[in-house]
């Protein structure tokens, strides 16, 4: 088994750190890269051309929209999907304009990250003065750079709602409860629109789970892998 992680918005494969140790037990951890990209499907492509043959999907944010054009370009390599903290929305048209103004005034070379004040309206409210944490968020953008903001501001991302039926694989969909980027109405969407699928609510955190409550949502995830696709399980029949 070996499971693919696909981060959200300005985030890098760090992102995934303070899981590492109880998912590795699954098999390799991939990583995909959504840097280069400017659309979806491009991003699902260049995840499915480094990624193992089959693997177990998670998707966080952003990247839940980047794991279903990946089951849908390559259902037969997916075993399960799981999606944190994301939607099957579109981003409004006032979002829109808003990022596209954002990422045209960005500077490409002298690029400082997602500014503290928007990290820390993303998170629970307990932890929007947990510098550490921001810093942390703030550092993963550092890294990618402004080119990469442009890219990701400018990303179309059309609703997919009538497209969940075609997601056949075991699927599981997490929510925070104090995420004020998306709502648990959009969970539930997810989880109405793909059959068979399971949802929960890691209570205790903001938008930025597998940061701000990492143990709460392996809670959650890791007895889900074990029966869904753990040795004898349903993905190993």
């Amino acid at each position: 088994m070996a499971l693919l992680l696909v981060p959200g918005y300005m985030l890098d494969e760090t992102l995934w750190n303070d899981m590492h140790d109880r998912l590795a037990p699954f098999g390799p951890l991939a990583h995909a890269d959504l840097r280069h990209d400017s659309t979806l499907e491009a991003m699902a492509r260049r995840a499915l051309a480094s990624a193992p043959p089959t693997f177990i999907l998670i998707g966080f944010s952003l990247g839940g929209y980047v794991a279903r054009e990946i089951v849908r370009q390559a259902p037969e390599r997916v075993r399960a999907l799981v999606l944190i903290a994301t939607s099957t929305r579109p981003d409004s048209p006032a979002l829109r304009q808003s990022k596209g103004a954002v990422a045209k005034a960005a500077p490409s070379v002298s690029f400082s990250g997602l500014s503290r004040t928007a990290i820390a309206s993303s998170l629970h409210p307990r932890e929007r003065n947990n510098a550490e944490m921001i810093e942390r968020v703030r550092m993963m953008g550092v890294r990618l750079g402004g080119e990469t903001f442009r890219r990701q501001s400018m990303l179309e991302r059309p609703g997919d709602l009538h497209l969940l039926d075609q997601i056949r694989c075991p699927t599981l969909v997490v929510a925070a409860g104090h995420d004020r980027l998306r709502s648990l109405e959009e969970s539930q969407e997810l989880h109405a629109g793909i059959a068979g699928s399971e949802c929960a609510v890691v209570e205790d955190s903001g938008h930025m789970i597998p940061l701000e409550a990492p143990q709460a949502l392996l809670d959650v995830v890791v007895p889900w892998i074990e029966r869904v696709g753990g040795t004898g399980g349903a993905l190993d029949a």
